[in-house]
């Protein structure tokens, strides 16, 4: 059975990462979680952005994302938030999902605010974006490179190259993958 993480707001607020681990989620190799705060979160940091994007945009992203992911919705974690200390309490609410959905992974580019010694008491790990792509890569590596080409494919306004998107994900701190895939996809 595949193992199960969470995505933290952080990693579905750039939209080509965001894309990625969605499009990771779909080939059954884990199972991505979040709850409705992660995404509320996400998409008012998006829309504190990006002002331009209208509310209704922003919300066809966030059914198509509910959509595309199987049974990615975790609820009945509230009142485990409260148990829960983190250095930030307000990422409370992220452990606690993954302690409802017996998450092994929290993906988040905040490491400092999940700490080991904290998330060691519920066997959850939290791995920067980039380790966790990394370790996708050593377990289905042509999936990986599969998901990449389907993602620059559906780029169309504007079209973007294999290229292009990796050097975005390297910029976006994801530079270990990028390092991995170039030669892997850029023959």
């Amino acid at each position: 059975m595949p193992f199960t993480v969470i995505y933290d707001a952080c990693v579905l607020f750039p939209a080509p990462m965001r894309d990625l681990l969605i499009r990771l989620a779909t080939k059954g190799l884990f199972r991505a979680k979040w709850t409705d705060e992660i995404l509320d979160e996400c998409f008012a940091s998006i829309l504190r952005q990006r002002p331009d994007l209208t509310g209704e945009r922003l919300r066809r992203t966030r059914r198509l994302m509910t959509r595309a992911v199987r049974d990615c919705m975790v609820t009945g974690h509230e009142k485990l938030i409260e148990l829960i200390e983190l250095p930030d309490p307000n990422d409370r609410h992220v452990v606690a999902a993954a302690v409802r959905a017996s998450a092994q992974v929290i993906v988040t580019q905040n490491l400092r605010d999940f700490p080991a010694k904290v998330l060691k008491e519920f066997d959850i790990e939290a791995q920067h974006p980039d380790e966790f792509v990394v370790n996708i890569i050593d377990l289905n590596q042509a999936a990986v490179c599969q998901v990449l080409e389907e993602q620059t494919a559906a780029l169309k306004n504007p079209p973007k190259t294999i290229g292009e998107i990796l050097d975005t994900l390297e910029a976006q701190g994801m530079a270990q993958t990028a390092t991995i895939l170039r030669p892997l996809l850029l023959r």
